[in-house]
């Protein structure tokens, strides 16, 4: 969680991963501007550099090679990750919408999403694959990858597009499964390549470079349709404009590519394809808060093709006048280059290179090819020679440089003074009251006094024949995004819950937020308390109050109440407790392992982005299900693993029930990079203290001497179950777990007899 150092009176919103915006990131890293937040929202956590993609594709990078680890690079630099989808821009109250969330407040947004082929031909959006968004792309060839190898005849394969993307994709697959097949002994069985284009080859390129890939081309055996757009596509085949059929049992779409549907509804002036209108200074000609870059972008003043290098060149200019536009100064024009250069690869490790009139080519040029896209790459990662490690630097200085009305300057100024205690540290009436006035809560008619009243306090009542389960819990926000962090927060506190077989009932929140201008403040409070609010309807739990304050860092916990029945003599009825483990029971894990690890790498900027999105939504997985399936399958002990991590929360167990449990080294469910990062000696900051736990494990030399040893004394954020099951109902348990969701739920270990004296743990580390 990045905590500033002067308070917020800015925020630029960048839209989109693509080459611009990671430029973008870095400008700002080295070039930081007290009192002004960057945020990036992107659908994925990782942003493929399309200079690399043909050779990702031919078999000569890696995934890893050719994409930036967005979430990372923000770790990196200091700016906040959102991973979601945009929907659409609200002008008036300057908010970028996206789907399922709430809107996100800009002063400055800048869109580099990239673009998407038209496919405009009758089928083509139902049968034919994009190329672009690059991430659907991928999923689909490492399909065809398998339906090639699978496959017991040789496969036909069209490429719709005739220009530099289309020419060099379909090279590079051509000698990926001409390799694949070779190597596997099915020569025979390899695809057959066509390629369609409504114009000429390489259009945009001289003749020399078009007459070598017409050469490269039939060499390959690939078939060339010029003049021949296409009109439609059906399942195995498509059809021309001239109403011939071709045979297709793949159609990969690579023609000229427009901005995404949503920017339809943002009231942009926008080309016929879909891609923003721009002034020189790359700002919107409709709404000068609005900038783009990249492939969406479209210059009033200068016609640029939709290449890669203008995306890059674009970064710096883009960055500028976003730093320049939240200062109020004037903006700088962007003059993009006449000719650049294209280097276009064979698939082979051979590439041909164009510039105007020029063109030339060889084993070297690819080199060359490789080198330039490997030092582009290295200037994004946290490791490279030219990379991001220690690039970021604080501002400790009241923010002069951006200008701020009367209002603004007030709060600003009251931000960075010396703070009150007591009262005076309440987050004030006014913004509390905008935060909230949307929220809808859960209705409960055992609410008497709730959110809606005014009172000091709130009144419920408890039902008849139940009697109260009460919990609470409250940490510090360890990521930058405060929905997903709301969202976390309240489904780790109602996990006490869900262990005891409760039914949550109400819940009481308190935050504390950094101090900011108010309009930051709210905004902040208003995402939190969203997230929150989503879970704890899910759960059927009302909120019925909290407080807020100021501190100086993001934190967010709650008082939860939950219900158990009670007999007629008073007694608790279904309640889990964690005394109650019988010889003989399984013990059942219903989540991977991991956060602590995950989290601490996250805040070095260690950890891959999609290592950090998939704990993200393991942690917002309730366990409310998990509880009555245990309950269903007469669990006989549970607790939520939290910060004792499995060792200490075992032994909780343990010891009550008069047992000792054996745990499975092997058996444990992992997070992906869990153990990546405890490799690299990258442990939470509780580590330690649950790890000097030596005492209450049998064989703790022979356990610490494994290398998963630290995941059993990781601290959990919003972690699994873990619960006995009897031996008999164990099986079922899990069958009935994994269809509910719990993918990684499983057996770790069982339940013995304690030999007298013994030590309430047993690893069995083989």
């Amino acid at each position: 969680m990045q905590v500033p150092a002067t308070p917020i009176v800015r925020d630029i919103v960048l839209v989109g991963g693509g080459h611009s915006h990671v430029v973008v990131l870095r400008y700002f890293a080295m070039h930081p501007l007290p009192g002004v937040r960057i945020t990036l929202i992107c659908t994925d956590a990782h942003t493929p550099y399309s200079g690399m993609l043909p050779g990702y594709v031919a078999g000569h990078y890696s995934y890893d090679d050719v994409h930036i680890d967005l979430c990372r690079l923000c770790a990196a630099t200091g700016a906040r990750f959102i991973q979601a989808e945009v929907i659409g821009l609200d002008h008036d109250n300057r908010t970028v919408q996206l789907r399922g969330r709430p809107d996100i407040n800009y002063d400055v947004v800048s869109i580099n999403t990239g673009s998407t082929p038209q496919m405009r031909a009758q089928g083509a959006a139902e049968q034919a694959v994009p190329v672009k968004p690059i991430t659907g792309f991928n999923q689909r060839w490492l399909q065809l990858l398998d339906k090639v190898a699978q496959a017991t005849r040789p496969l036909s394969i069209a490429i719709v597009g005739g220009g530099a993307g289309g020419v060099e994709l379909c090279l590079a697959m051509q000698h990926r499964l001409r390799v694949e097949t070779q190597a596997a002994g099915r020569a025979a069985i390899a695809p057959q390549f066509s390629l369609f284009t409504s114009g000429g080859l390489l259009p945009t390129h001289n003749p020399g470079v078009q007459a070598r890939f017409t050469k490269v081309l039939a060499e390959r055996g690939v078939q060339v349709h010029l003049q021949t757009p296409v009109a439609e596509v059906q399942a195995g085949r498509l059809c021309s404009a001239q109403g011939e059929w071709f045979g297709a049992d793949e159609v990969l779409w690579v023609t000229q590519a427009g901005g995404g549907a949503w920017l339809q509804s943002t009231g942009l002036a926008l080309t016929d394809n879909r891609c923003i209108r721009l002034h020189d200074t790359l700002q919107s000609i409709t709404d000068p808060r609005v900038f783009a870059a990249g492939d969406v972008a479209a210059m009033e003043n200068f016609s640029l093709e939709k290449a890669g290098v203008f995306a890059v060149r674009m970064g710096m200019p883009l960055a500028i006048n976003l730093q320049r536009a939240v200062q109020g100064l004037p903006l700088q024009p962007y003059r993009p280059q006449r000719h650049w250069l294209a280097l276009i690869s064979t698939g082979d490790k051979f590439a041909v290179a164009s510039r105007g009139a020029l063109g030339f080519a060889g084993t070297w040029v690819w080199r060359w090819k490789d080198w330039i896209d490997r030092r582009f790459m290295q200037r994004f990662s946290v490791q490279g020679v030219d990379g991001l490690a220690g690039m970021t630097s604080t501002a400790t200085s009241a923010n002069t440089s951006i200008q701020l009305n009367p209002d603004e300057a007030q709060q600003a100024q009251a931000a960075v003074a010396m703070r009150c205690g007591g009262c005076g540290a309440k987050v004030g009436a006014s913004v509390l009251s905008r935060a909230l006035q949307n929220l809808w809560v859960l209705p409960n008619p055992d609410v008497l006094l709730g959110l809606d009243s005014p009172d000091d306090a709130a009144v419920v009542r408890v039902p008849p024949g139940k009697a109260l389960v009460h919990s609470v819990d409250f940490f510090r926000a360890f990521i930058d995004d405060p929905y997903v962090f709301g969202r976390i927060a309240a489904n780790h506190a109602l996990g006490d819950l869900f262990a005891m077989g409760a039914q949550p009932h109400t819940a009481t929140a308190i935050a504390t937020l950094p101090p900011g201008v108010d309009r930051q403040v709210e905004a902040t409070l208003r995402q939190m308390m969203q997230g929150a609010t989503e879970v704890l309807n899910a759960a059927g739990c009302t909120l019925i109050g909290g407080h807020s304050g100021e501190g100086s860092e993001l934190a967010l916990g709650f008082a939860v109440n939950g219900l158990v029945s009670l007999d007629s003599n008073g007694r608790m009825t279904g309640v889990l407790r964690k005394g109650g483990m019988q010889p003989g029971d399984v013990l059942v894990l219903t989540k991977p392992l991991g956060t602590g690890a995950l989290f601490a790498a996250h805040g070095r900027a260690a950890a891959r982005g999609r290592w950090i999105q998939a704990a993200l939504h393991s942690m917002q997985h309730s366990n409310q299900a998990a509880a009555q399936v245990l309950q269903q399958f007469g669990a006989t002990a549970c607790t939520d693993l939290t910060g004792f991590g499995v060792i200490g929360h075992t032994v909780e167990m343990a010891r009550p029930s008069g047992v000792q449990v054996v745990l499975k080294m092997d058996a444990l469910p992992l997070l992906d990079g869990a153990q990546a990062c405890v490799e690299q000696g990258l442990l939470s900051s509780l580590h330690s203290a649950n790890a000097r736990q030596q005492q209450v494990v049998h064989n703790a030399e022979q356990a610490m001497a494994h290398p998963l040893w630290p995941l059993l004394v990781d601290p959990q954020t919003a972690g699994g179950l873990l619960a006995s099951v009897p031996a008999p109902q164990a099986h079922a348990c899990l069958a009935a777990l994994h269809a509910k969701g719990y993918s990684a739920a499983c057996a770790i270990g069982e339940v013995r007899s304690s030999p007298a004296g013994a030590a309430p743990v047993h690893i069995q580390t083989q």
